[in-house]
C-alpha cells in the first residue's frame, strides 16, 4: 500500500474543458473564456469587485505589493511561519520584513503582537490564514484603519474557507489565492488577486499584462495597445484556467469530500489527543474552514522526526512545513524578529500534515488513522 501526500485534485471534466480551449475556441493564451468564466465565479461565490487570476500566488502578492506601493525601505509585519513567497513579494520591493510570533491553537499570527511591532515605517499588514482557518480580522484591520497601514490577505490555503460570514482574501484591501496542484482547487500552477476598490483595477490589468494596456483593447476601448508602465507577465493560460473551471464548477463537491476525510481524522484521532499522545486542529467559533489540510502535533522535533519515518515505512507520506522564515539565511539579511519567539520555532517543530487531497478514501484515510495508533514511542 502506498498513500501519498497530495494528489492533484480531478473531477473529470478537466481534458475535456483544455481539449475545448484548444480546438474550439483556438485560445491558450491568457484572458480567454476560461479565466473569465473563473474569474467571475469568484467574484459571485466571494462577494469581491475584482478578481483577476495570475500565474501564480506568488505572483498574486507580488502584484499586491506593487500596488499598495510598497517602496525601499517601508517595514511589513507578517509572520515567520509562512511560504517563503509572502515575505519575498516585499522583499523583492525593498521592503524590511518584520516577523511577529504566531498564536499556538491556529498558528496564525497573534494579531495582540501586531501593534507593539508598528513604526513610523510600517506600510502594511500580512496575515496568513494557516490551513485555510482565518486570523483574527477584525482586530487586524482595526489596527490597519488606526494606523493607515494596507492589509494584504495571504489565503493562499484559504480559498473558498470564511471569517464571519466573509470569505478570506476578500477582507483585506488585497486578497491572494494559490491554485497550486497541493491546493483545494487547482490550476497547476496559478493564483488569484482580489480587490474590492475598483480604482486599482486599472493599474492592476496593467502590471499582469507586461505593462501595457492590451486589456483594454481587447474590450475596444482603444485602437491599439502600447506600452505605458511598468508590468510584468502575471497572466496565466487559459488552457489552465480551463482545468480550474471544471473545479470550480463542482466547488462544492469538493469541498465535501475534503470536510469528510478531515471531520474522520478528527474523530478518529480524539482518543489518541485525549491520551496526550498528539495535539489536535483548533478552529475558532469565528472562522469556516475548507478542510486545506489535517495537522497534528507531537511532543518535540525528535518524536516527529521518528513518526514521519515510521509511517514512511508503512506507504505513508506524511510531512511538516514550514523552517520559520526568521530563521533563514534570506529571514536573517531581509527581516528581523520583533518580540520573543515563544511558538514559531517550537510550534514549527511538532507539527505534521496527514494526507489530503479530493481522491483519498476513508479506507486509506483509516489505514492512516491505524499506523498512528500503532506508533508507540510518543
Amino acid at each position: 500500500m502506498r498513500i501519498d501526500f497530495n494528489r492533484p485534485p480531478f473531477v473529470g471534466k478537466e481534458l475535456d474543458y483544455i481539449r475545448e480551449a484548444a480546438q474550439v475556441n483556438r485560445m491558450l493564451c491568457g484572458d480567454g473564456p476560461f479565466t473569465k468564466l473563473c474569474s467571475q465565479w469568484m467574484k459571485d461565490h466571494f462577494v469581491t469587485r475584482q478578481v483577476l487570476l495570475t500565474t501564480s500566488c506568488t505572483h498574486a502578492l507580488e502584484m499586491a505589493a506593487y500596488l499598495a506601493d510598497i517602496q525601499p525601505g517601508d517595514e511589513v509585519i507578517m509572520p515567520s511561519y509562512t511560504f517563503v513567497s509572502t515575505a519575498d513579494a516585499f522583499v523583492l520591493r525593498g521592503a524590511r520584513i518584520v516577523f511577529v510570533d504566531i498564536r499556538p491553537d491556529t498558528m496564525n499570527i497573534d494579531e495582540r503582537k501586531i501593534e507593539a511591532a508598528i513604526t513610523e515605517k510600517t506600510k502594511a499588514i500580512v496575515p496568513v490564514h494557516y490551513a485555510g482557518v482565518a486570523c483574527a480580522m477584525d482586530e487586524i484591520m482595526e489596527l490597519a484603519d488606526r494606523y493607515h497601514l494596507k492589509v494584504i490577505e495571504d489565503a493562499a490555503q484559504g480559498v473558498n474557507a470564511w471569517y464571519k460570514g466573509r470569505a478570506l482574501g476578500t477582507i483585506g484591501d488585497f486578497g491572494c489565492y494559490s491554485f497550486h496542484e497541493t491546493k483545494n482547487y487547482s490550476m497547476g500552477e496559478g493564483g488569484a488577486i482580489l480587490f474590492q476598490d475598483d480604482s486599482y483595477l486599472e493599474a492592476a490589468e496593467i502590471l499582469r499584462e507586461k505593462g501595457t494596456n492590451r486589456s483594454k483593447f481587447f474590450r475596444g476601448q482603444v485602437d491599439k495597445y502600447t506600452w505605458v508602465d511598468y508590468g510584468s507577465s502575471y497572466l496565466p493560460s487559459d488552457m489552465n484556467a480551463a482545468y480550474l473551471w471544471a473545479q470550480l464548477e463542482e466547488a462544492e463537491k469538493i469541498n465535501q469530500k475534503r470536510l469528510e476525510i478531515w471531520n474522520f481524522y478528527h474523530r478518529k484521532l480524539a482518543a489518541l489527543a485525549r491520551q496526550g499522545a498528539v495535539e489536535q486542529p483548533y478552529v475558532p467559533d469565528y472562522a469556516v474552514h475548507n478542510a486545506h489540510m489535517y495537522y497534528l502535533k507531537v511532543k518535540d522535533l525528535d518524536t516527529r522526526t521518528r513518526l514521519l519515518a515510521w509511517l514512511k515505512e508503512r506507504g505513508i507520506l506524511s510531512v511538516f512545513h514550514y523552517v520559520p522564515l526568521h530563521s533563514s539565511a534570506a529571514g536573517l539579511r531581509f527581516g528581523r524578529f520583533h518580540g520573543e519567539d515563544v511558538y514559531t520555532t517550537r510550534e514549527s517543530e511538532r507539527i505534521f500534515r496527514l494526507p489530503m487531497y479530493y481522491s483519498l478514501t476513508l479506507d486509506e484515510a483509516a489505514a492512516v488513522v491505524k499506523a498512528l495508533y500503532e506508533f508507540d514511542q510518543y
